[in-house]
This record gives C-alpha cells, structure tokens and sequence, in this order.
C-alpha cells in the first residue's frame, strides 16, 4: 500500500539522531515555502527564520555555549558542553526561530501570534518528514540567554525567541514511536 499524506504525519517524529546530508536548497526552498501556509489571523507572517549551515554551526556552538557560561546558568556542566559540541558537530542544518514582534499592532493578540509562528513551525517540521529528512526542535543552545538571539540578528526587543530547528537525515534507524490513544485528549461538547 502506498502511504498517504496522513500516513506522514502520523509517523513524524522528532530526534537528535541527525548526520548529513542537509536538505538540498531546492528541498530547502520548498520547506521553507510550507512554513508559509501556516493559518495566521491577520496575514501578519510573524515567523521569522535564520539558516546557520556548514562551517557556521560551529561558530554557533561556540558563541551559544560561551553566552549560556556567562548567563551564569549552572546547567552548562563540561560534560554537557562536550555532548553538545558532539551532536552539533553532526548536524548539517540549523534553524533559528523566532517570532517578529509587531509593536504598533493594536488588533491580533501577540498569543495568536505566537501560536502562528508555531503553525508554521510545525508546516517545517512535517515538510521536513515528508522530503525524507528528519528534525528535532531544541529550546536548549542558549534559546533564553538575550546575547544568542542578539548576535543572529534577531533583537531582543522586536523578537521572541523560540530556539533551534535542527535538520539532517537519519543516523540511525529508530524503532517506531507508540503514540498514546487521542481519545485521552478528546472530549465532546454537545450543548446539554
């Protein structure tokens, strides 16, 4: 049988299992025009996106790493940073996110359109899946630390950062995901 669009869908998957090749920037380019088809209340496009390849993963690694040291957060242990530089050092593709903050808008609420850059987000994601790659969506790398969305040239002030789509191909085979049942999730409404 040959599987269907659902059928992508429901085997997507994230992980951190990631080597090259990266997408093509022909694979790319269609990616990135999903992220465009996002529902977004008012047309507002407040997705904003910045490709980190090649040689400049490392240079995020290490200008992420160093700020996240300097923002004084603990959780930056050696062994972390080490595992850290390790995986991305496999990686072939980065993906910063953001939200671009629109300060004189008075009619869409800032939270739909926060949910808007995560619908677009999620379009990546699933076009990623569907062109034969695979994702992970990191809030780690200094997501929360002001000096890492600065230096990609998302200022703080106009920007909400929302960290790191990091793309590749499979390193490994996975075993497939049990996902749980959506009746757990789902109730009916019938106006009684």
């Amino acid at each position: 049988m040959t599987a269907t669009p659902i059928d992508a869908l429901l085997t997507r998957r994230s992980t951190k299992m990631l080597t090259g090749p990266a997408p093509s920037d022909a694979e790319l380019a269609q990616i990135l025009q999903a992220g465009m088809s996002a529902p977004d209340h008012g047309a507002m496009r407040p997705w904003r996106y910045v490709l980190i390849r090649g040689e400049a993963i490392g240079r995020l690694a290490d200008m992420a790493l160093d700020a996240v040291k300097r923002s004084g957060d603990t959780r930056m242990t050696p062994e972390k940073e080490k595992a850290t530089r390790e995986w991305l050092a496999q990686v072939p593709l980065v993906i910063a996110v953001a939200q671009k903050i629109d300060h004189d808008n008075t009619k869409i609420p800032e939270h739909e359109q926060l949910l808007a850059t995560g619908a677009s987000v999620m379009n990546l994601l699933n076009a990623i899946h569907m062109s034969g790659y695979a994702a992970f969506w990191s809030t780690g790398l200094g997501t929360y630390v002001e000096e890492v969305q600065d230096k990609l040239g998302l200022d703080a002030l106009d920007h909400r950062f929302l960290g790191f789509l990091a793309v590749g191909k499979l390193s490994m085979e996975l075993p497939p995901l049990q996902r749980p049942d959506y009746r757990q999730f789902v109730s009916e409404w019938n106006g009684l």
